[in-house]
């Protein structure tokens, strides 16, 4: 038995599937959800959600927001949503490094919240791909 999955950004950026498992980046920590879950309804942390259809894992980077699972149907409504399709592996990596060097030299309490949330970004696309080349 399968999940209905569907990711909604406000962007209008959908993203829809049926799995087997899921693993959510759940505030509280990793959260796996499989078919018959308990009713749930939980925030969403900046992070990779994996996605199991068939044998093979699909990483989606989520930027957080909420989760909502009842009767095999998981629908999810976060700030913005990535594929791995769209990042290129260097870039990414020069994103992080770039993200660590702001976040060193922050001076302000706001900028350093600021950049904090754009080096847990970074660092999600990097795990996203690290799990898109495990994989292969």
């Amino acid at each position: 038995m399968t999940i209905d999955i569907r990711v909604i950004a406000p962007d209008g950026s959908t993203w829809e599937a049926n799995a087997e498992e899921i693993i959510l980046p759940s505030s509280t920590g990793q959260l796996g959800i499989l078919s018959g879950h308990a009713p749930l309804l939980t925030a969403i942390d900046i992070g990779v959600m994996r996605v199991r259809i068939g044998k093979n894992w699909t990483p989606i980077i989520l930027m957080g927001g909420f989760a909502e699972i009842e009767d095999n149907q998981l629908t999810i409504v976060v700030n913005g949503i990535e594929e791995t399709i769209d990042i290129d592996l260097d870039q990414a990596k020069e994103n992080l490094e770039n993200a660590i060097q702001d976040l060193d030299s922050a001076e302000s309490n706001k900028e350093k919240l600021e950049l904090t949330q754009n080096l847990r970004k970074a660092r999600a696309r990097m795990q996203a791909l690290t799990t898109v080349s495990l994989n292969s």
